[in-house]
C-alpha cells in the first residue's frame, strides 16, 4: 500500500497518508486544521546502494506516459539522479549542486539569488555548510522565513508531522 506525502500551506506542514490505491482519487483534508487544499509533494526516498533501483527492475515497469502528472515527473527525475549517485557523490558539493539546479528545472521552480550564489560556490567546491552558515539568514530572508516559524507556521521550510493518517 502507498504512501503519498501532501504538504499543508496554511499548517506549513508536511503530512503523509496511507492509500488503499496507487492513484488516489481525492486529495486530503489536513488532520491538523482541516485545509482542503493540500499539494502533493515528492516523498522522501532512500538511494538504492547498486546500479539499478527495484522500481526500474520491477516486472510490468514502463516508461511515463502523456497523462503522468508533474508529481510523477519529478519523481521519476529523483529515483534516476539516485541511481546515479554513488557513496563519493554525497560528500561532493559539486554534485549536490548539481542537483538542486536539476531539481529546480524540473519542478519549475526559480532560484532566489542567495540560492544562485549558494550553488555557484558550490559548484566552485566550497563546503556547504559553511556557505549555510553564511547565508542562511539570507536564505530564509528571501523564502519568507524568520523568527516564530519552528512550529510549522507560514514561511520557511515546512515541518514534518510523525503520524501517518488515512487517504
Amino acid at each position: 500500500m502507498p504512501i503519498f506525502e501532501y504538504l499543508c500551506r496554511t499548517c506549513n506542514r508536511i503530512f503523509s497518508f496511507l492509500s488503499l490505491s496507487p492513484r488516489p482519487e481525492t486529495a486530503p483534508h489536513c488532520p491538523k486544521c482541516g485545509a482542503s487544499d493540500l499539494t502533493r509533494v515528492p516523498s522522501s526516498f532512500a538511494v538504492p546502494s547498486s546500479g539499478k533501483s527495484k522500481i526500474d527492475s520491477a516486472p510490468g515497469a514502463s516508461e511515463p506516459g502523456p497523462d503522468d502528472d508533474a508529481m510523477s515527473r519529478m519523481e521519476q527525475e529523483i529515483m534516476q539522479m539516485a541511481d546515479s549517485l554513488d557513496e563519493k557523490d554525497a560528500e561532493d558539493p559539486r554534485v549536490m549542486a548539481r542537483m538542486m539546479r536539476r531539481l529546480a528545472e524540473v519542478s519549475g521552480e526559480t532560484f532566489t539569488p542567495a540560492m544562485s550564489e549558494m550553488c555557484r560556490r558550490m559548484e566552485a567546491g566550497e563546503d556547504p555548510e559553511a556557505l549555510e552558515e553564511e547565508l542562511g539568514p539570507q536564505l530564509e530572508a528571501e523564502m519568507g522565513g524568520g523568527e516564530g516559524d519552528d512550529e510549522g507556521g507560514l514561511g520557511g521550510a515546512p515541518s514534518r508531522d510523525d503520524g501517518l493518517y488515512s487517504l
